[in-house]
């Protein structure tokens, strides 16, 4: 691993308190998922929330569901955090 994503790592462990280890087991389960599926995307933004420490209303909840399934993610860092913040 690189030492800028060591870094990345590190302020993400002081930040938010998750383990590195923990976003690796996430990112493999989800490699090969159907992120058209309501169910399978549910699931994972439960666990992230959950990971992060984060309570997730069911509105919030919906909107990032509905967003990710119907492929209307943005992939800019500032649209990603307004999608997190409503």
């Amino acid at each position: 691993m690189s030492k800028k994503n060591n870094n990345i790592f590190d302020k993400l462990q002081q930040t938010a308190n998750i383990n590195p280890s923990e976003i690796y087991k996430v990112a493999d389960s989800v490699k090969n998922a159907d992120f058209s599926d309501e169910k399978t995307v549910r699931k994972l933004v439960r666990r992230l929330a959950k990971m992060a420490n984060k309570p997730i209303s069911r509105e919030k909840e919906d909107k990032i569901v509905q967003s990710i399934t119907k492929k209307n993610v943005p992939m800019d860092m500032q649209s990603l955090n307004q999608l997190f913040k409503k």
